[in-house]
């Protein structure tokens, strides 16, 4: 099932031309059908970080990033949506509402190595089962490259059943740079199959309140 630039660039037009007109600005989703997977192996939990070549000009990644010292100075001098220092995480322990919050309100976690023991501590429960567990930074990290790169990350996860589903940007955006953003997921799915692309059984474009748009091998 070979899928070139162009059969995309199609699928992406055709998903955009019969999405009504809403009051605000859609998302665009590629959604992969997937054939001959075995849900119980390492293929059937797929979740892949993908960072896309255009990301969606609105609703940025939204990053909160757990750390002590100058690690949390320079996260806060980098705009991270949010800073959790060592005092404030330790006095969320048992709050479930307020992490539920956090886990619900940010995409990705950032948090920093030393600290990861207590962070799985109080976060796990709730960002475990969201699959939004911290990434562990050592605390010469450069943040600001990695919120950089963590903007423009999307996750193409499965869960329980051989569909995969991932957001590849916004309607507002050109079509061939939709069109690059599904490349990119597609390319690094296919290296989590074993038969790569032929794992994929129907790949679809859809906005988010639009209908789903085939594309046509």
């Amino acid at each position: 099932m070979p899928l070139d630039q162009k059969t995309i660039l199609d699928a992406v037009k055709a998903a955009k031309e019969k999405s009504e007109k809403r009051k605000f600005t859609q998302s665009v989703e590629l959604i992969l059908n997937l054939k001959d997977i075995d849900m119980k192996s390492p293929e059937g939990r797929i979740q892949e970080l993908v960072e896309l070549p255009h990301p969606p000009p609105e609703k940025p990644n939204k990053i909160c990033v757990i750390a002590s010292g100058e690690l949390a100075l320079k996260a806060r001098k980098a705009n991270a949506d949010l800073v959790i220092e060592r005092a404030e995480l330790e006095s969320l322990g048992g709050k479930k509402r307020d992490l539920r919050n956090i886990a619900e309100r940010y995409d990705f976690f950032v948090a920093e190595a030393p600290l990861m023991p207590l962070v799985g501590k109080i976060f796990g429960p709730v960002l475990g089962p969201r699959g939004k567990m911290p990434v562990p930074v050592p605390p010469t990290a450069d943040i600001s490259s990695l919120l950089e790169k963590y903007r423009k990350t999307v996750i193409a996860k499965m869960r329980n059943q051989p569909i995969l589903q991932c957001r590849v940007g916004t309607e507002s955006m050109k079509e061939e740079e939709l069109a690059d953003n599904v490349q990119a997921v597609l390319r690094a799915v296919e290296g989590k199959l074993k038969k790569g692309i032929k794992n994929i059984k129907f790949a679809y474009i859809k906005t988010s309140m639009g209908k789903p748009v085939k594309i046509k091998p």
